[in-house]
């Protein structure tokens, strides 16, 4: 997700589970909190979180309604995160 306001990538949504977009979670990880792993050709999460972290982060059901870029709303939900918003 990228801050209107900036420009600046906030955060990335991660989405896991479910079947064919059933059961889907999606969980905001702020961006900092990301690294480019160039063997995998993709992000991934750095080291400086957790598994029991992630296991306690805020995370949305995939038919849950929520506004990614209410601000007030994401920043809540990063601050889980002790990390300074973008």
């Amino acid at each position: 997700m990228i801050d209107k306001v900036s420009g600046k990538v906030a955060y990335a949504v991660l989405g896991f589970g479910g079947f064919i977009g059933v059961g889907v979670k999606h969980l905001p990880i702020p961006w900092d909190r990301m690294k480019y792993a160039v063997a995998l050709d993709a992000y991934e999460i750095n080291l400086s979180v957790s598994d029991e972290e992630l296991s306690r982060a805020p995370l949305f059901e995939g038919d849950e309604e929520f506004d990614w870029g209410h601000r007030d709303d994401v920043i809540g939900n990063l601050n889980f995160y002790r990390t300074p918003p973008y």
